[in-house]
């Protein structure tokens, strides 16, 4: 059942998988979040567990960085895994000044300047979205528990160091909360692969302030509650 990129065995993974860039990140939501997690696929030291949430099965995958890298292990996954819905749970850079660091978002729209899906649809602008009852039971999970968190839309970029510096402050004056680099695309290969997607993310990095490595790895515990609580 393995794939060129995971090698994991039919079974392996669960229909729910939350999916973080960093593998070291997989590896402490797992330990820290599943019970009895099993290490099922660790190619390229891509780590991948799978346990037990509230006793019901869930499952972890690093994506690496990108869009190109996550739509491969995104794609694997529902095509091969009989996967159904994957929550990226990774880090932005704040563009609207409300935000501070440590602050959790949900994407409810990812705008790009990726040409990842500009062919699909010929003289048609593709868009971004992602899956209602994820979003909308992230939302309440918010509501219920007294948790923050902004729902908003967000810039997924093909380049972390962008020497067009009119990007940013353009796309915050029309409302959009963040930028990161994998969003757009998860929610372009959840449509195409026909599995349900969110993006939630911890703010790491404000102008002139950010979070140290170390930080980028464990703050991580707000948004993965998020993303488990839209799994239930």
């Amino acid at each position: 059942m393995a794939t060129p990129h995971i090698s994991a065995e039919n079974g392996d993974f669960a229909p729910d998988v939350l999916m973080p860039g960093d593998p070291r990140r997989a590896k402490l939501i797992a330990e820290t979040f599943f019970d009895d997690p099993k290490l099922v696929t660790e190619v390229r030291g891509i780590l991948g567990y799978t346990g037990t949430f509230n006793g019901k099965p869930v499952s972890v995958l690093a994506s690496g960085m990108g869009m190109p890298s996550l739509a491969i292990y995104a794609t694997e996954l529902a095509r091969h895994y009989g996967v159904k819905r994957i929550i990226r749970v990774g880090t932005i850079g704040a563009m609207a000044p409300h935000l501070r660091l440590g602050d959790v978002i949900a994407a409810s729209s990812a705008h790009t300047n990726s040409a990842m899906t500009s062919g699909w649809v010929p003289s048609v602008t593709f868009s971004h979205a992602p899956n209602f009852a994820l979003l909308r039971k992230a939302v309440e999970y918010g509501e219920t528990s007294g948790k923050v968190i902004h729902v908003g839309p967000l810039f997924t970029t093909d380049s972390f160091y962008n020497p067009d510096t009119t990007v940013v402050p353009t796309l915050t004056e029309y409302g959009t909360l963040g930028v990161d680099m994998e969003a757009a695309g998860l929610y372009a290969t959840a449509l195409k692969e026909k599995f349900a997607a969110l993006m939630i993310g911890t703010i790491s990095d404000l102008p002139g302030e950010e979070m140290s490595a170390a930080e980028r790895e464990t703050t991580f515990a707000d948004m993965v509650s998020f993303g488990l609580a839209a799994f239930q």
